[in-house]
């Protein structure tokens, strides 16, 4: 087993974890509104960032909203989620995903995760139907920027009548293959579908999010329900609930001038993705998967997988965790401890939302056969790799020789 040397100095100036990156263009736009006096929920930058997201993405329209989370509970309410109406759900997500179920009154059922590319198992929703076959909506993650079985996925909801609602927040210039053979962006892959622009995604406004559909009626409706919902009249005319939820124009700004890099934002991921893969290979772990066959990850964020048999003893309560250190073996607490003890930001894999004290409550599926996890005896995936697994700094700006630092880092903790 590699032995590191214990005489690592720490980085002298912070990684973080994914950070945003600025070019310039974003001040221009900015400043711009504010001579023009476009301080509001309207203006050019919203226009022009509905404009290059919508044709970026593949989709006929882009709505502009405050937030990911927002852009998430509009499509919510139009995929009809109705009050103790169960909704199939990811797993293993922020909780974000599944928030807007509950806004509008429904029951998250939680799907188990797959090894393959860590997201919604496709065998768990086809067993999720068997058990509840009326349910009608389905809300699908794509972590960490890497898209999920979504041939599969599509198929099972369309053969169940159910629509799909993606939740690419996360996924913003990653792209998957299709039944016709041609690769479509996230984002456009579902009934109803959401981005994020919030300051760590790998385009950013500070905040915010798009609502992106193919579908005019229901971008007028989404638009209308974002600004309170006001009726077409002379005076303030309400018929029903609206929202405070439109973008601001100068958070539009920022993401206007963001988009404009995000082919070097992804590339730039993409490097950092590889070093580590490469950084690793000598090491009882493996980054965060996807298949290369039907998929192009945006590379978001890179993460790490600690092989069964080198988990040293772990032990997690719900705020604090405790483990012993062992030669040759570590965990993601330990990890986690030497990065921040190097002024290097990393994170724990997202806590599957079935543990969770919030949605404990709530009804979650695994695939039917034990066969489906033949490879590890594994039927709750999301929690083996919660377990198991931890976010590496990922910030685009990191140069590489601090990168390598972050590398020897990690292998002292195997030492």
């Amino acid at each position: 087993m590699f032995k590191a040397s214990a005489n690592i100095c720490p980085l002298e100036k912070r990684v973080f974890l994914s950070s945003p990156t600025m070019h310039g263009e974003e001040k221009e736009f900015v400043n711009k509104a504010i001579s023009d006096n476009w301080v509001t929920t309207a203006g050019e930058n919203i226009d022009a960032l509905e404009s290059m997201v919508a044709e970026y993405a593949g989709t006929k329209y882009a709505v502009a909203l405050s937030s990911g989370t927002a852009a998430l509970h509009l499509c919510m309410k139009m995929a009809g989620v109705r009050r103790d109406e169960k909704v199939f759900c990811s797993d293993m997500t922020f909780d974000a995903t599944v928030n807007p179920v509950v806004y509008e009154g429904g029951i998250p059922v939680f799907i188990d995760t797959e090894y393959d590319t860590w997201n919604m198992d496709p065998s768990g929703l086809e067993e999720a139907f068997r058990i509840y076959p009326d349910v009608k909506v389905v809300v699908l993650a794509h972590l960490y920027g890497v898209p999920a079985k979504m041939d599969e996925i599509l198929e099972i909801c369309r053969k169940h009548g159910a629509v799909v609602i993606e939740d690419a927040a996360e996924a913003l210039g990653a792209s998957y293959m299709g039944a016709d053979g041609d690769m479509h962006m996230c984002g456009s892959l579902g009934d109803y579908n959401a981005v994020s622009t919030n300051g760590n995604k790998i385009i950013t406004g500070s905040s915010g999010g798009l609502f992106l559909t193919n579908s005019e009626e229901d971008a007028v409706k989404v638009r209308k329900w974002a600004t309170q919902a006001r009726e077409a009249a002379p005076w303030y005319q309400h018929e029903e609930l609206g929202y405070n939820y439109r973008m601001s124009n100068i958070v539009a700004g920022i993401a206007r001038g963001n988009m404009l890099h995000i082919a070097e934002h992804i590339e730039a991921k993409k490097q950092i993705y590889e070093r580590y893969k490469d950084g690793f290979r000598d090491l009882p772990v493996s980054v965060n998967p996807y298949d290369k066959e039907k998929s192009i990850p945006n590379y978001w964020l890179s993460c790490l997988l600690i092989e069964k048999e080198a988990m040293c003893k772990q032990v997690r309560g719900e705020k604090e965790a405790l483990y012993i250190s062992e030669g040759g073996k570590s965990c993601p607490t330990e990890i986690l401890e030497k990065l921040a003890e190097n002024n290097a930001e990393g994170r724990p894999i997202w806590k599957p939302m079935h543990m969770q004290p919030l949605y404990r409550n709530c009804p979650f599926i695994t695939a039917k056969s034990n066969n489906t996890y033949s490879r590890d005896s594994v039927l709750d995936v999301g929690a083996d790799i919660y377990e198991r697994g931890l976010c590496l700094p990922s910030d685009n700006k990191m140069m590489k020789q601090d990168q390598d630092r972050i590398i020897e880092i990690v292998k002292s903790c195997f030492g």
